[in-house]
């Protein structure tokens, strides 16, 4: 009997040391700041990646042929609009304009040769010294006279026009580029198959910014026009603010000027185009920039940047329940306000969003919490 007690009495003792040992390997409820988002009435800026182009663009060709006598600007400097470019060996054409105005005198002789020759024969038809089809004859040769004239003049100002065109002038002002022949180089000219390029033009000031739209973007655009909320960037020269990869803040302003027609079926994104001055020269052709668009005036949530955790392709905020219990919410992300980030979609006004803690590598999915009362601030403007 004695042994029995003893024995009940070892397994009771030993129950209550495991339930003890386990209540010790439980980690207490870790402690967190939480907040609620702040919820703001702000304007929103799209940000989307994109690069400068030039207004006008322009590949310099002659529209004659000939040799290259003369190079008549530095690689690479700015230029106005009627600049003298290249000069090609003029004295073919000089010789072909001495040639036409020959060609107009000879053609001026005969018409007042076969004037004469009418006004001799109106006397001699009205007595009849001479016929009728002589008459008519010498006046088609006056109508054949005059027709010369008209193209012995026409071959002359095409002569005269041929040798203005050895002088190869910009067509719009803009930064040149290099020459891409020398001098006696023969070059071909005019509206033929292959014209040697000569040289390329771009313009400066104004400047585009050409960038591309997501889908979701056009269309929450075009509902934000159908409401009223926003204009459609088509009708309305909307405010855009552009960086260059090293600046920090979005300095350079403009104002959209054109949204393509179409999507890219192959992209699914639509082509949008801002324009901005340019009068210090500094923004080239080809430059990267970060471009924002005014996105309307929208009701937003805003927590620390801190706050949100990339989870491979997702990017999350840990918020806690009503349980004490850690949560991971998926969050789509807008642009960076008043030094936070704006959540687009994912959390709601009485979230409680971890705003201190999430260091702790134990604070994951599922983890019990002790939290404590923070707040968010934003950013004095």
């Amino acid at each position: 009997m004695n042994v029995f007690k003893g024995a009940v009495f070892a397994t009771v003792s030993a129950l209550f040391l495991t339930a003890d040992a386990r209540a010790q390997q439980t980690p207490p409820p870790l402690p967190v700041t939480i907040s609620v988002p702040v919820a703001k009435h702000i304007t929103q800026w799209d940000e989307y990646s994109g690069r400068f182009e030039a207004v006008a663009s322009v590949d310099v060709r002659a529209r004659v042929s000939g040799f290259i006598d003369q190079v008549n600007f530095k690689d690479g400097q700015i230029v106005t609009a009627g600049d003298l470019l290249f000069t090609l060996d003029k004295r073919p054409f000089a010789i072909a304009v001495e040639s036409a105005k020959a060609d107009v005198a000879k053609a001026d002789a005969q018409v007042e040769q076969t004037g004469a020759d009418v006004e001799r024969a109106e006397p001699l038809i009205k007595n009849k010294t001479i016929t009728t089809q002589t008459y008519d004859l010498r006046r088609a040769n006056l109508g054949v006279a005059q027709a010369s004239k008209q193209s012995a003049e026409a071959a002359l100002k095409q002569a005269e026009l041929n040798l203005e065109w050895t002088e190869v002038r910009a067509p719009i002002g803009g930064r040149v580029s290099d020459k891409k022949v020398n001098v006696g180089t023969l070059i071909s000219g005019g509206t033929g198959a292959s014209p040697t390029l000569l040289t390329t033009i771009v313009s400066l000031d104004p400047i585009h910014f050409v960038f591309d739209v997501s889908e979701s973007d056009y269309l929450r655009y075009s509902r934000l026009k159908a409401s009223g909320d926003r204009q459609s960037s088509r009708d309305s020269p909307n405010p855009v603010r552009i960086k260059l990869a090293d600046e920090t803040g979005f300095t350079h302003d403009g104002t959209m000027d054109f949204v393509d027609n179409q999507l890219s079926v192959r992209s699914g994104t639509l082509r949008g185009r801002a324009v901005l001055d340019n009068k210090a020269g500094m923004l080239t052709p080809g430059l990267f920039g970060r471009l924002q668009l005014f996105g309307g005036d929208v009701d937003a949530l805003l927590v620390p940047d801190s706050a949100v955790i990339s989870d491979q392709a997702r990017k999350i905020v840990f918020v806690v329940d009503e349980t004490n219990t850690v949560v991971a919410k998926p969050v789509t992300l807008g642009p960076i306000v008043d030094g936070l980030r704006v959540i687009a979609s994912g959390l709601d006004k009485a979230s409680r969003v971890i705003i201190d803690g999430i260091a702790n590598p134990a604070v994951r999915p599922g983890a019990k919490v002790t939290p404590a009362n923070g707040e968010i601030k934003a950013a004095k403007s």
